[in-house]
């Protein structure tokens, strides 16, 4: 057998764009797709094949979502000509608040162990999305899911790497405590206490029983039902907070997706508490600045970050569960706020600060059926392996949202019981002129409305085709002055941006900057997707 080292890649490559007509499902895992696809073959629409997908992606990458984690999801239906939004976030447990969090020693949320931990939405979300617009049952599409988590999987390269990245976090924080981590340490590392590595065989019993118990009980089992009270009976064992009311109450909720025209183009996001409104800010200051005519210039690379800088400025401030902001949405994607903020950019890096718009992880997929529908769907943990916290003889494995809490009193976004987080999971889809052209997304953390904005720049004031808008370098702002390039971009670049005032780091290790999914519709009617080279992620087209 030849022996070779499955993480080392000597030479660049880059991908075609990927064409079909009957379906497609794109993800970052390559049986991920093949689930979608599947299940476009045996008569699903795009809804079935996005929930399969979702369904198993927790045992495909567990490094990015779970049991435990919450979902987004934008859902194009074509005799509508209407897109739906779908927000399956959860909330803060009742009993927990920022006072109870400063009283226990700690200056800001942690993202470790039961403080962090909301009321998970993602099976919620399944169980939705299959009721509004499902043809197939549950149990058919968790199938493959099951049959895999039994079986075995084989654990993906940058899957490898992300999970010997992120399990001496959790390490430390089970030394700290060891209660609510220990069961996460027995199903996430292999008997030697290593994680997983690239080609090794993964199993999950308690996965493939916990989905089994979703199916029969259209994920009822979860809130109101036996899954619900092993949640809260270890909780309740190993320091948390949840109690059952915290789950029977919960609900996903359909929203009304937001806009903004960049260009001739409608973008569309999840409105808060989801922090898709940050690429809407950040397209309106752009939409009335020049970029230059080559995409690989500084100028370009300049605007663009700093229209975002002055976005986040702005969402990290207001942002919130919708219920609690004071700001209005629609004032902070007023035309009149966009030119306000786009006066302030000029040649040189800014410090950014929020303005006044009151005058006036993760896995991402997509997918298209013959029929015209389409979904952008995302789910996560947040951090890689979430709270590090699983629950035991189930394979749930719980989120770390609530760490985007605020414990200051005075923010909108402070920690409160039955509250959302500010969120940064954000599905998006592309329309002209009242017609969908489709689903995109680029996943992890920050970096995902940022990812947004690069990709639309580059399909719209480029010309990009998918593949080549995935491909392209990537910056990514990091706060203050400081800005992150990848090794691709030229040092001539490099060099004329720090002479503008940016703090610029070159970073060789693209997995953290973002990892997206397009689907296109052409003029003909076909499909073309793009998938991300920075992880193993794949069209399957049919």
């Amino acid at each position: 057998m030849p022996q070779f080292n499955p993480c080392q890649y000597r030479y660049p490559s880059r991908r075609n764009v990927v064409y079909a007509r009957r379906g497609m499902a794109c993800t970052s895992v390559p049986l991920g797709a093949q689930i979608g696809l599947e299940l476009l073959k045996a008569g699903g629409n795009a809804v079935d094949a996005a929930v399969a997908m979702a369904a198993a992606m927790p045992l495909l990458e567990p490094t990015g979502n779970g049991l435990g984690s919450d979902c987004f999801a934008l859902v194009w239906v074509e005799k509508e000509k209407k897109l739906y939004g779908l927000n399956a976030s959860g909330a803060a447990p009742a009993a927990l608040s920022a006072r109870l969090v400063r009283e226990l020693g700690f200056d800001r949320v942690p993202t470790e162990g039961w403080i962090p931990t909301m009321v998970p939405g993602a099976p919620g979300g399944w169980a939705e999305l299959n009721r509004r617009f499902g043809s197939k049952s549950l149990t058919e599409l968790f199938a493959p899911a099951i049959s895999y988590a039994r079986e075995g999987v084989p654990v993906p390269v940058n899957v490898a790497r992300q999970w010997a990245k992120d399990a001496p976090r959790v390490k430390r924080a089970m030394e700290r405590n060891p209660e609510p981590h220990a069961y996460w340490w027995n199903a996430f590392t292999r008997e030697d206490g290593s994680p997983y590595k690239a080609g090794e065989l993964f199993r999950w019993e308690e996965y493939a029983q916990t989905l089994e118990e979703l199916a029969a009980t259209s994920c009822e089992s979860y809130y109101r039902g036996p899954l619900m009270k092993k949640i809260v009976a270890f909780s309740r064992e190993t320091g948390g907070y949840f109690t059952e009311d915290d789950f029977r109450d919960y609900r996903p909720e359909w929203v009304e997706p937001i806009t903004a025209n960049y260009r001739g183009y409608t973008v569309c996001e999840i409105p808060p508490n989801g922090h898709g409104i940050t690429v809407l800010m950040a397209l309106n200051i752009l939409n009335g600045l020049e970029l230059d005519p080559e995409r690989e210039s500084a100028g370009t690379y300049h605007k663009i970050m700093e229209a975002l800088k002055l976005a986040f400025a702005d969402t990290k401030t207001y942002v919130a569960d919708p219920r609690y902001m004071k700001t209005k949405v629609a004032d902070m994607l007023a035309e009149t706020y966009a030119a306000r903020r786009r006066a302030l950019v000029t040649s040189r890096a800014l410090l950014p600060e929020a303005g006044d718009p009151s005058c006036g992880g993760t896995i991402y997929l997509c997918t298209a059926d013959r029929e015209g529908n389409m979904v952008s769907y995302i789910q996560s943990n947040y951090t890689t392996f979430g709270a590090g916290v699983a629950i035991p003889g189930t394979g749930i494995s719980l989120q770390n949202r609530g760490a985007n809490f605020s414990l200051d009193p005075d923010s909108d976004n402070c920690l409160a019981g039955g509250k959302k987080s500010y969120h940064t999971i954000i599905p998006g889809f592309l329309m002209k002129d009242g017609e969908a052209v489709g689903p995109f997304g680029v996943m992890g953390a920050f970096m995902q409305p940022q990812g947004h904005v690069q990709v639309l720049v580059n399909t719209i004031d480029y010309h990009m085709n998918p593949q080549e808008a995935l491909d392209a370098p990537r910056a990514q702002w990091m706060g203050g002055r400081s800005i992150q390039l990848e090794g691709e971009i030229s040092p001539e670049i490099v060099q004329a941006l720090a002479r503008m005032g940016h703090e610029v780091e070159v970073v060789n290790d693209r997995i953290d900057m973002g990892r997206g999914q397009i689907i296109w519709r052409t003029e003909n009617g076909l499909l073309a997707g793009g998938t991300e080279p920075r992880c193993d992620g794949t069209v399957a087209a049919w």
